[in-house]
């Protein structure tokens, strides 16, 4: 796939503060102090990667992905059929299954297919599997610190890409969790999962789904000390063994405030390297 095929968003970088400033967080997160850093200019994409689109790199590569060399990978329970085999479950989090034969054509398990979907973001992929794919499109993923700063979108301390309120005037703005966590989705947004992209309103900058829909992956390497105390210009991530933890921001669909309100701008999360959900995607960035 060509860059030219991807819809980049230019931004010219400069002075920005990261970090949450509301105190509305999770403290083990490492989301404060705020900090000030200075970024270079960068190109962004408007969407994360889509099924089409990662289908276009399989097609060109013959590339497998992780999940289907595994076998394996995990399924939110809600989307299994009524009598799905019993499997084992990520502990303290039940609703997670594994379910064979999950991966990035089937998201959720074989009885699934992505026909229908090819507008929507891909998931089921790794940070090893995305970082491949950045390789053929020539691009990159983005650092934490570019990821924060295009997510907002130019406004400064403010949770969501839009401002304060999660539901300004009653409006639906990002694709979450509604309803009662784990077992009754309202889908009072529209959606129980993945939604395609560019469902709703850019962000100031024209970016799409910067929170919610699936979480984003960064280059990073994890860290809450890092994050706090990290380099003025151009922030690039502790130094960590490869297969240390990455960062991933901005939350999805399965975000609920009950017990992972991480559907915001300064909200952080992480996952192994070789980790692939039903929930978890990427957006390219790249250096003109």
């Amino acid at each position: 796939m060509s860059a030219a095929e991807i819809e980049w968003v230019e931004l010219d970088g400069g002075p920005c503060q990261i970090g949450n400033p509301r105190g509305d967080g999770y403290p083990q997160d490492g989301e404060t102090p705020v900090h000030d850093v200075s970024l270079t200019g960068f190109a962004i994409a408007a969407t994360t990667v889509t099924n089409d689109q990662f289908g276009q790199f399989v097609a060109a590569t013959g590339y497998t992905t992780e999940a289907e060399e595994f076998g394996w990978s995990f399924v939110f329970s809600i989307f299994l059929p009524e009598d799905f085999e019993p499997t084992r479950a990520v502990q303290r989090a039940e609703w997670w299954r594994q379910v064979n034969g999950a991966d990035w054509r089937h998201p959720e398990g074989p009885q699934s297919e992505i026909t229908a979907r090819g507008d929507h973001p891909v998931v089921q992929i790794s940070w090893n599997d995305a970082a491949a794919f950045c390789g053929w499109a020539s691009a990159r993923l983005p650092t934490e610190a570019e990821w924060e700063y295009a997510a907002r979108g130019g406004l400064t301390g403010m949770a969501f890409p839009w401002g304060s309120e999660l539901e300004p005037g009653g409006e639906h703005l990002m694709n979450v969790f509604q309803g009662e966590f784990p077992a009754d989705n309202s889908c009072d947004d529209g959606y129980a999962g993945t939604a395609p992209v560019r469902s709703f309103p850019p962000n100031g900058f024209g970016l799409y789904e910067m929170t919610g829909n699936v979480w984003e992956m960064c280059s990073d390497s994890y860290s809450a000390n890092y994050y706090a105390l990290s380099d003025e210009v151009d922030p690039q991530g502790p130094t960590l063994p490869a297969d240390a933890p990455r960062v991933q921001r901005g939350g999805s669909y399965l975000c609920h405030a009950s017990y992972c309100k991480r559907y915001r701008v300064d909200a952080r999360s992480n996952n192994t390297p070789e980790s692939c959900a039903g929930n978890l995607g990427v957006r390219l960035v790249r250096n003109d």
